[in-house]
């Protein structure tokens, strides 16, 4: 898979959630509301981004974004203020459960964290969010039971798959160009 060139886009992008869900309204008033589909792909977001880039970065964008449309491929990108890295301590004690806290970590049940274990014994590595019990303290699974402690750093990446839906360039003057891009959110194996 491809991955989006490490230019960034202007500041000022906007960022849209469409969650898929189904509603079944009954005459009593009475609303049913379920998922359409998994739940971790019911809410694929779209950025409408603005790159003011020079004619050769425009180029590399724009070049990028056909082959994509060639080879009908998604491909990796990271939106601006999407993902973050936090410090925190950790303990495992007798299981599998780690338990990590974190001042306001802002993560929920199913994310994937990347976790560096900076002092104890425990192993690094990407873990999912198990249970999230207040916005402090959250837990993810070991891959064996063992009892540990310590500081630990945490990276939630913000990098996606997307696809261009469409894109147009602008030239308003002489080595500079503007691309303004829809990059929508699509999930696959």
């Amino acid at each position: 898979m491809a991955t989006f060139p490490s230019i960034q886009p202007t500041y000022g992008m906007r960022k849209t959630s469409a969650p898929r869900i189904r509603s079944t309204r009954l005459g009593d008033g009475y609303e049913f509301r379920a998922l359409f589909g998994l739940p971790l792909t019911q809410d694929p977001k779209i950025y409408d981004l603005t790159f003011n880039v020079s004619e050769t970065q425009s180029d590399v964008i724009e070049g990028f974004l056909r082959s994509r449309v060639n080879d009908q491929d998604s491909f990796t990108f990271t939106p601006p203020g999407e993902g973050f890295t936090k410090t925190g301590t950790y303990s495992q004690s007798s299981s599998t459960t780690v338990t990590i806290t974190i001042t306001n970590h802002g993560l929920a049940i199913g994310d994937v964290v990347t976790i560096d274990y900076t002092s104890g014994s425990a192993t690094d590595g990407d873990f999912v969010v198990a249970t999230t019990a207040d916005d402090n303290t959250f837990t993810v699974t070991a891959a064996s039971s063992a009892t540990n402690s310590g500081n630990v750093s945490v990276t939630l990446s913000g990098a996606g798959k997307f696809v261009c839906q469409s894109w147009t360039k602008t030239i308003p003057y002489n080595n500079r160009a503007i691309l303004n891009c829809t990059f929508r959110e699509v999930f696959e194996p």
